[in-house]
């Protein structure tokens, strides 16, 4: 019998499995704090649950647990982990400390299908996606291991987000509940490579989180040579969809853009990127690569980067440089889990 992933559900969506169950609408609210609030591992703990329905759940649903398989922590006080899913495959997350408060960067599949050639975490392809109560367990964990709350959440982790539109979605609503952690969205960051369907199905939802765009070249043969997306939605056709996404949520989109030495850090390549998003009034987030084993790309240097972000500036394009974090532990995503079977994908 296949059981039910009830850490998945969203609370609407367990107070109608919770009603189907024969019991009162209230309990679902009561098991939405257990699961979502206390972080609990077992039915059992949930001690304000009838003994017969607490038997009944554990019959039909599991609660959906991560595992701490590696903890790397840096200098900068960064933490990786590499979590270990009940079905034995492992993602990898992140904690990161900032002034304003910590950020989870969480993974939203096994693996990627999407074949970034600077990223470690497409070299294996996609195993599976990852369910709303697996990405929202990652948060839980690291909150666990570090003792601490959560303030922001960005999806840039292992996986594109919009390839698991729904659970993603699902994720959001648990995570964003003021029954559960209570993360607002605006406090929310999502990233994808460019699905410019998805794209336009997310505008249509309205939600208050930052967009990220992983843009990393203005032209489509630079850009189709570093993202294979690209072939499928060229540059004109993502900006216009971005666009169309600040026109309908007002909300700021930004760009991520990796500086990539010889490839993509030209200050003709910045004048192409300050041509190409002009009136947005967009943010441009530089970004100087890890080094990635069996990637050929490398870093540009500091200088490059900062010349970069001044040619930008110049042109009216607010552009920062991204605070490099975790250089000493396998930063770049995807690495860990490479690692952990020997440079194989789990």
């Amino acid at each position: 019998m296949n059981q039910i992933g009830i850490s998945s559900l969203t609370l609407e969506e367990l107070t109608a499995f919770v009603k189907k169950q024969g019991q009162p609408a209230f309990r679902a609210k009561q098991i939405f704090h257990w699961l979502h609030q206390r972080n609990v591992k077992n039915f059992s703990q949930m001690t304000d649950q009838p003994k017969s329905f607490i038997a009944q759940l554990e019959e039909i649903c599991r609660i959906e647990t991560l595992s701490i398989e590696r903890r790397q922590q840096s200098k900068d006080g960064t933490v990786k982990y590499l979590f270990r899913l009940p079905d034995g495959n492992c993602i990898e997350t992140v904690w990161m400390q900032y002034s304003y408060g910590n950020t989870v960067c969480v993974s939203s599949q096994v693996g990627c299908r999407m074949g970034c050639r600077f990223c470690a975490s497409t070299q294996g392809g996609r195993i599976r996606n990852l369910t709303a109560g697996e990405i929202a367990g990652e948060i839980y964990a690291a909150m666990e291991d570090m003792q601490q709350r959560v303030s922001h959440i960005v999806l840039m982790g292992i996986g594109e987000p919009l390839d698991n539109f729904d659970n993603v979605m699902d994720f959001l609503s648990i995570i964003s509940s003021p029954e559960g952690i209570n993360v607002g969205m605006r406090n929310i960051s999502l990233s994808t490579c460019g699905l410019v369907p998805m794209i336009e199905k997310l505008a249509d939802r309205h939600l208050q989180l930052t967009l990220s765009i992983s843009l990393h070249a203005p032209l489509n043969e630079m850009r189709s040579s570093m993202m294979p997306v690209n072939d499928a939605y060229p540059v004109e056709q993502l900006i216009q969809a971005c666009r169309d996404y600040q026109k309908q949520t007002g909300r700021r989109i930004s760009f991520e853009y990796a500086m990539v030495r010889g490839v993509n850090d030209s200050d003709s390549t910045a004048q192409e990127l300050a041509r190409l998003i002009h009136g947005m009034g967009a943010h441009v987030n530089l970004i100087p690569i890890n080094p990635v084993d069996g990637s050929p790309y490398s870093a540009t240097d500091a200088a490059n980067v900062k010349r970069f972000q001044q040619t930008l500036l110049n042109l009216g394009v607010n552009a920062t440089v991204r605070r490099r974090l975790g250089t000493d532990i396998s930063a770049a995503c995807g690495q860990l889990r490479r690692e952990a079977k020997g440079g194989t994908a789990t």
